[in-house]
């Protein structure tokens, strides 16, 4: 299964976004902290090369501690500011303000030293599609200051938010970049839902997702589904799994013929709302593996 989709309207965001970074002081870009590299645009580092940066781990409840915990310290040594966070929750958030006044020292020490005090970070909030943008940008603005949706590419246009006297916050439509570099980056993509799930087989990306599960966290399938559901690193075993799912839960239609379409909705759903469990699917080179995460899966 091989993945690619870049709709025209992110051509015209990316060169609005061109434009709008000549604005700011500061780009605070949202990840997915259950696939972090895979949800970074390259195209941002190359837009905002000459900006002080700072990374969100959006969605951390999701993903395993020791997961976060090996991403944070990998963007700092970096030299990238980073915070992991929940923004549905306003987990972590109280620790943005000081993360943006570390990210931005030096430029609110030149404004100082030039006599310009009180001068608001400007600061442009950049991710892929359904990362969370505006739910952030609500959660932290204590209003709904920006538009939400649970499909990718809710926001369509750049809307400047100012949250106090110190901060103000550019959003900007979610843009993925024209090709991805790899089969694997285009499925974690996929699988917390940045692609448009109408030009995806939901049915071959839930056996993708039973795969990828069967090898990393192997007890997650038979702890939600049962038993019986034990799934396997192969297409036909994968497929079994998902015939197992719709049996189990009921996904059957006339003819007593397994639904397989709504038992992937339903697997899909699960992952990505987290009923899985808290589940990294990415680390960072030499940080740990996937075996040490297990113990944080419910």
């Amino acid at each position: 299964m091989n993945i690619q989709w870049y709709p025209g309207h992110m051509t015209k965001a990316k060169r609005a976004m061109k434009e709008d970074i000549k604005l700011v002081d500061l780009i605070i870009e949202l990840v997915d902290a259950r696939v972090p590299l895979s949800s970074r645009n390259p195209d941002i580092d190359e837009l905002g090369r000459q900006k002080a940066r700072l990374i969100l781990l959006n969605k951390a409840d999701l993903a395993g501690e020791k997961g976060n915990d090996a991403w944070i310290s990998f963007f700092e040594s970096q030299g990238i500011q980073a915070v992991k966070v929940d923004s549905r929750s306003r987990a972590g958030l109280k620790q943005i303000q000081a993360a943006v006044a570390e990210a931005c020292r030096e430029k609110i020490e030149r404004n100082r030293k030039r006599g310009i005090l009180n001068r608001p970070v400007r600061a442009m909030v950049v991710g892929i599609p359904n990362v969370g943008k505006s739910t952030f940008i609500n959660s932290y603005a204590g209003k709904a200051s920006a538009r939400t949706g649970n499909k990718p590419g809710v926001t369509k246009g750049s809307q400047w938010i100012r949250l106090n006297k110190t901060l103000e916050l550019l959003d900007t439509p979610g843009i993925l970049w024209p090709r991805f570099e790899s089969r694997e980056v285009g499925l974690h993509l996929a699988f917390i839902g940045s692609i448009n799930d109408e030009i995806l087989d939901r049915e071959e990306l839930a056996a993708e997702l039973i795969k990828l599960l069967s090898q990393r966290y192997p007890e997650v399938l038979p702890g939600r589904y049962g038993k019986e559901v034990q799934g396997g690193t192969h297409m036909t075993e994968a497929v079994a799994a998902l015939e197992g799912i719709a049996r189990v839960r009921g996904c059957v239609l006339k003819g007593n013929e397994y639904d397989l379409k709504k038992a992937a909705n339903l697997l899909l759903d699960d992952y990505r709302s987290g009923r899985l469990g808290r589940i990294t699917l990415e680390f960072p080179q030499g940080a740990g593996s996937v075996k040490e995460e297990r113990e944080t899966c419910q």
